[in-house]
């Protein structure tokens, strides 16, 4: 079986949901691949909020903004994704319209600091009461490495005890499905 590109999937479905003038979340922002990306679809009347517990992490993405006009429609935060609640505005819940996730740690980072399941619990049960109608939230987990296996299985329990009349949950593989494949949980709020 051919292998496929999660975060480009997960980008394909973005693209067909945010707009200019929309408002999205990084959860994760790691080298900031994904806030780069966000940013470009909802630019110049947007904003993309960031999120990431690593002062490199917030560095680097800082640093890919820093000669574009993007920078304008970004805000990042040094803090963990379980703190959504708190630190987007309160008139912006529930006009969220996408959230990522890129779980695991940060590529080319220290690989002992990992996310965390009980902040990423907490995280996404946020992240399902500030997404907007029509909104999506893209999580990408990795169980081959330390931590990962336990992190996707509670993940992927927390999605099938969403309820089904508000949300739609699909999973896909980046190869055959395997334990230690790593998945993108793909959440729907179509109603």
């Amino acid at each position: 079986m051919k292998r496929i590109s999660l975060v480009n999937t997960a980008h394909d479905l973005i693209k067909n949901i945010l707009h200019p003038g929309d408002i999205a979340i990084d959860a994760t922002v790691g080298n900031g691949h994904d806030t780069l990306f966000l940013a470009e679809q909802v630019a110049p009347s947007g904003h993309v909020y960031g999120f990431d517990i690593q002062r490199a992490a917030i560095d680097s993405t800082r640093e890919k903004f820093r000669h574009n006009r993007l920078q304008d429609c970004l805000t990042l935060i040094q803090a963990s994704h379980a703190d959504m609640a708190e630190k987007i505005p309160d008139q912006l819940h529930c006009n969220v319209k996408a959230i990522m996730f890129n779980l695991g740690y940060l590529p080319g980072g220290d690989k002992s600091v990992i996310t965390q399941t009980d902040s990423t619990l907490t995280a996404l049960t946020v992240a399902s009461r500030i997404l907007a109608v029509n909104g999506v939230i893209t999580l990408l987990a990795y169980p081959g490495h330390p931590g990962g296996d336990l992190e996707t299985d509670q993940v992927t329990n927390w999605c099938n005890q969403l309820d089904t009349r508000q949300f739609e949950v699909n999973t896909v593989y980046s190869t055959e499905h395997k334990d230690i494949a790593p998945r993108l949980l793909v959440i729907r709020k179509p109603y």
